[in-house]
């Protein structure tokens, strides 16, 4: 994985490279670690059981997550689902499609 990947799948890298006081191979560490987080299964369960409540705290902590890497197209998409969420509603399974499609996406680039 390189910046330039990152930079590919829509990721603003300056930013995530400057939150991570310039350090690419902390930030690429980082990044790294993001497909497999706890939070993507515990939302993709709340989504299946109708839970709001832990889509919610999955997709917020996601969002914290993927907002301080930059991770912008995954960030945007589990913003949505958060607010929709902490609103008592459910994301559309299109939506949870899209964000697993991403995080496919980037573990294919993290490799």
């Amino acid at each position: 994985m390189t910046i330039e990947d990152l930079k590919n799948f829509g990721a603003d890298t300056d930013d995530g490279l400057n939150r991570c006081f310039g350090n690419e191979g902390l930030y690429l560490k980082l990044v790294a670690t993001m497909p497999k987080d706890a939070n993507f299964d515990k939302l993709k369960a709340g989504a299946e059981q109708g839970d709001t409540n832990e889509v919610f705290e999955a997709a917020h902590a996601l969002k914290g997550a993927l907002g301080n890497l930059s991770l912008t197209p995954m960030y945007t998409l589990v913003s949505d689902i958060c607010e929709t969420a902490r609103d008592g509603n459910m994301p559309t399974p299109e939506q949870v499609d899209a964000l697993f499609d991403l995080r496919d996406r980037l573990e294919t680039i993290v490799g």
